[in-house]
């Protein structure tokens, strides 16, 4: 009888582990569309993406935005420029490139037909 608990438990225990695992990996997936979305309304500082996202409720923190927005940039879809503050230190403040402002553009149109097969499965 034991033996059935525990694989009932261990089985339980590895769905929630999967699904946490799924859950992060499609919120991961969506993260660098939802920063260039933020970056297409205005300039903004990586605490102001985080305070939009964290609106959103796609908890980020710093240790994963600073690896998204470097590899933006590398990739040439972002530009930063640095602005003196009077509390701390200088500031990023980021924006898309014309480059970026594309590629948002087509990534806009593959959101909107994920979507739509989305709920199109969802509704069967």
């Amino acid at each position: 009888m034991q033996g059935i608990i525990f694989s009932i438990y261990l089985s339980q225990k590895t769905n929630n582990m999967n699904l946490e695992n799924t859950q992060a990996q499609m919120r991961k997936g969506i993260l660098e569309y939802c920063i260039l979305m933020i970056l297409s309304n205005k300039e903004c500082y990586p605490s102001e993406i985080i305070d939009e996202l964290k609106a959103a409720k796609l908890i980020v923190v710093e240790g994963t935005l600073y690896p998204l927005l470097t590899r933006l940039k590398n990739a040439e879809l972002l530009q930063y420029r640095w602005e003196e503050s009077k509390s701390g230190p200088p500031r990023k403040y980021y924006s898309l490139t014309d480059a970026g402002v594309n590629f948002l553009t087509n990534l806009t149109s593959t959101w909107e037909e994920l979507a739509e097969a989305v709920t199109t499965l969802s509704k069967k």
